[in-house]
């Protein structure tokens, strides 16, 4: 199991565990390989599992009522995704996640994630920080969206997280941004 040491330093980057709790971690985790182009999580399917990206890119993606995608997050290696709100509440997805590159994740379903913290109580405190952290990330994003310019925005997103740049096609980083294919080159072209 080549991605156990992944997730060691993962979760050992915020709170230390024994080699007694982390087997037990480690057991809670199912792997999942996905391929370019494959939907881990479709709209409307029962949503049982949050990921760990171990390899690859991923892109969560919600549809308006024109069926116009809305890029809601990237995730890259040592991100977390899933439907969240499906996933709480085991329901049914509104937003697809969707590999962009072959990819490698670690799949820990609701379930899994109760007997992780009746039993590795560190775990609460990963979380804890793990959710904080996306607080703090996602009420960034809606700020930066409120406010900030299409030059801005795509400043912020270069400086954060340049190798998006060269994973993701550039029509997909202008969904996330809010922003024209036609915009985005402009604005590209003057970096």
């Amino acid at each position: 199991m080549e991605y156990a040491s992944f997730l060691r330093e993962h979760i050992e980057n915020l709170v230390p565990l024994s080699d007694e709790a982390f087997e037990i971690v480690l057991n809670a985790f199912v792997p999942h390989a996905v391929s370019k182009k494959e939907y881990l999580i479709s709209v409307g399917q029962k949503v049982s599992a949050e990921y760990l990206v171990v390899k690859g890119c991923l892109k969560t993606a919600a549809y308006d009522d024109a069926d116009k995608e809305h890029i809601i997050q990237f995730a890259m290696e040592n991100w977390w995704v899933s439907d969240y709100p499906a996933y709480v509440k085991l329901g049914k997805a509104e937003m697809d996640v969707q590999a962009l590159e072959d990819s490698f994740v670690l799949g820990l379903t609701m379930e899994a994630r109760a007997g992780l913290a009746a039993k590795v109580p560190q775990m609460l405190t990963f979380w804890e920080r793990k959710a904080l952290g996306g607080y703090v990330a996602t009420q960034k994003r809606v700020l930066s969206l409120l406010r900030n310019s299409a030059k801005e925005k795509y400043e912020l997103l270069l400086d954060q997280y340049p190798q998006l740049f060269q994973r993701v096609p550039k029509k997909m980083i202008a969904h996330y941004l809010g922003v024209s294919r036609e915009t985005l080159s402009r604005l590209h072209k003057y970096d």
